[in-house]
């Protein structure tokens, strides 16, 4: 028997519909999408359209067109900041990021964009006014993780995107650990720029991902070639989608995606996330009392999201993860989990933490086998 909770990196195990309209894609379809005007090709393009109107759907973003689909998060960050910002722009962003946002921007600040990481406090949580403070006359864009991927911490979008608004820049929401198990609605939230894996919360492949841009957002390809449209043309388009997804689509990732969309919008997001922190707040509850463990994140509850990060006193975290995998069959992440600065905020460089990270097909009972493995594996002594 084994057991996953690694869902933070990838979701796993998949509806089985997924898996289904996945092979699908490949077995019964075959052709590109927007390539050709002959049956199997049509049928390719009603798959990538029905998927992008799936996903403005689920994130209320006003037109289905400005939905990109690209191959992760990381790209589609990529598109987001250097797709808008120029030399002598602007742009906010916080210690607690991800380097799929961080590595971006500090290649841009290389190349003439000034760079502002703000702090966050010993939870990992950033006050909004530091993001207030450091406003200035240029600021183009905030950017910020809603949800870490170290701490599991919700950050305070809502105000952030106000302070954006004021100063007339541009909210761009890495939503790698929130998309399908926190609500999401880019015009209620005053969002622009949209992030979003498709391999996580939204429970499609690997390999898939997209960045939803509100009206209005200007934004640059950064990748050139064929289109399918516009074929007379030297220079690539700039118009939505097209001009952002240049080359050959990954059909089968999509057409999974689309299945894991409609999976998201038939349960219910809320649902999925109250079930996912319902675990993750069992699984504090046992281990908070025990000596030794000592657990990352908000103290609020509400603050907190469906993943916990642990150390125990004595114990190398990727040791503890070693030992979790080979005597029991749980998967767990542990290091730095691509956040270096997150870890030196909360206290728990250069070694990381052990971050358990369960989802939706996850139940009580695996978190219960968890917290005994780990407190068997404990008791044996240091490591």
């Amino acid at each position: 028997m084994s057991i996953y909770f690694d869902n933070a990196a990838t979701s796993f195990p998949k509806p089985d519909q997924v898996y289904q309209a996945a092979l699908q894609a490949m077995q019964q379809v075959g052709a590109s999408p927007g390539r050709g005007g002959y049956g199997r090709a049509l049928d390719a393009s009603r798959l990538v359209l029905d998927t992008r109107e799936a996903a403005a759907r689920l994130f209320n973003c006003a037109d289905s067109s400005r939905v990109v689909f690209t191959g992760n998060a990381t790209m589609a960050l990529n598109l987001a900041t250097m797709g808008t910002l120029l030399p002598g722009d602007h742009v906010i962003t916080s210690c607690m990021e991800h380097n799929s946002l961080l590595r971006p921007l500090f290649r841009l600040e290389k190349q003439g964009v000034e760079l502002t990481v703000v702090p966050a406090d010993a939870q990992g949580l950033v006050d909004p006014d530091q993001i207030r403070l450091a406003l200035r006359k240029n600021t183009r864009m905030v950017a910020l993780a809603h949800v870490s991927n170290v701490t599991g911490g919700i950050q305070d979008i809502q105000q952030a995107a106000v302070i954006a608004r004021e100063a007339g820049a541009l909210l761009l929401l890495d939503a790698a650990q929130s998309a399908g198990t926190i609500p999401i609605d880019m015009q209620a939230m005053g969002i622009d720029l949209l992030a979003v894996p498709g391999h996580k919360g939204l429970l499609g492949p690997q390999g898939t991902g997209l960045l939803a841009v509100a009206p209005g957002v200007q934004l640059r390809p950064l990748i050139a070639g064929g289109t399918g449209s516009s074929s007379d043309q030297d220079h690539q388009p700039d118009s939505f989608p097209e001009g952002f997804e240049a080359g050959t689509h990954n059909l089968p990732g999509i057409a999974g995606l689309g299945a894991g969309l409609a999976f998201l919008l038939e349960t219910g997001v809320a649902g999925i996330g109250q079930h996912e922190q319902q675990l993750t707040e069992h699984l504090r509850q046992r281990l908070e009392a025990l000596t030794g463990f000592r657990l990352f994140g908000p103290q609020q509850p509400e603050q907190r999201s469906g993943l916990l990060s642990l150390t125990v006193e004595g114990w190398d975290p990727s040791i503890l993860a070693f030992c979790l995998d080979r005597e029991y069959g749980i998967a767990v992440r542990a290091g730095l989990h691509c956040a270096p600065r997150a870890h030196r905020a909360i206290g728990s460089y250069p070694a990381g933490t052990l971050r358990i990270s369960p989802g939706w097909f996850n139940t009580l009972a695996d978190i219960d086998t968890c917290c005994e493995a780990l407190i068997s594996i404990t008791q044996k002594g240091d490591s």
